[in-house]
């Protein structure tokens, strides 16, 4: 200080300064894995069978003339005819084929297997000492 200067001085004594800065820690690990589980279960089902029944009916009589295929019910009637030589031709029906649809349904059980996935995670603790 000199003399020649008048008033209040002030003089730095002392400057703090901060300084940020930032790390990484590890705070814990986690681990996902799947479990598969396993289960029978019976499923039952109706099915439908279609079978076809085939009868073969002589007749051996004459007729007049062709025979159109005919509807009885369920079942479909197929005339089959032949011409005989005679002093004449004639048309003899010889047999019919009968034709019955049938349709029968029954109960089906079988044993499928189902799979379900869990995911299960564990969580590690943090170790000691760990900044990456």
């Amino acid at each position: 200080m000199t003399s020649s200067e008048h008033g209040p001085q002030t003089l730095l004594a002392v400057e703090e300064q901060v300084g940020v800065g930032k790390r990484r820690q590890v705070t814990g690990t986690v681990r996902a894995r799947t479990v598969s589980h396993e289960r029978e279960q019976a499923v039952e089902a109706d099915l439908s069978v279609e079978t076809l029944e085939v009868e073969r009916v002589p007749i051996g009589r004459f007729v007049d003339g062709p025979i159109p295929d005919r509807q009885d019910g369920d079942t479909t009637v197929i005339s089959v005819i032949e011409e005989v030589a005679v002093v004449e031709v004639r048309l003899k029906l010889v047999e019919e084929v009968r034709i019955t649809r049938r349709t029968e349904s029954r109960k089906m059980t079988d044993h499928v297997t189902l799979r379900r996935q869990d995911v299960v995670v564990d969580r590690d603790p943090a170790p000691e000492d760990s900044v990456a």
